[in-house]
């Protein structure tokens, strides 16, 4: 399994965006999946969503449905978690890592977690 390396996360208001970026390899991109998890102080790793190679039947959590938006930039071996309307309970370290060829969204079906990135939304 490949680490990853996530970054753009920062500080933002209530009701403002910010876009994660996750950069992969070309071997990932085609044939794994890449999904985002956050983990907020004092809670377990919570699994947002995921893009694999297929771009199809990508899942999001409940708690970020309609606001959040995973993609991918194939060229740049990219993928992306466009953040909206956010909440402080958005607020957390965000991680992105390689799957399997299906998604999932399960933290223990995964092994290998970075750094992440800390996102803040507060006022």
């Amino acid at each position: 399994q490949v680490q990853l390396v996530e970054s753009g996360g920062g500080l933002v208001q209530p009701g403002g965006s910010l876009r994660l970026s996750c950069v992969a390899d070309k071997f990932t991109m085609d044939y794994f999946s890449v999904a985002w998890f956050r983990q907020a102080p004092g809670k377990e790793r919570e699994g947002l969503s995921c893009i694999s190679g297929s771009e199809e039947n990508i899942p999001y959590a409940a708690s970020v449905e309609g606001r959040f938006t995973v993609s991918r930039d194939i060229g740049k071996t990219t993928v992306y978690l466009q953040m909206s309307g956010l909440e402080p309970e958005d607020t957390g370290v965000y991680y992105c890592t390689e799957g399997g060829p299906i998604c999932s969204l399960k933290a223990e079906d995964f092994s290998d977690w970075s750094q992440g990135t800390q996102v803040t939304v507060s006022s």
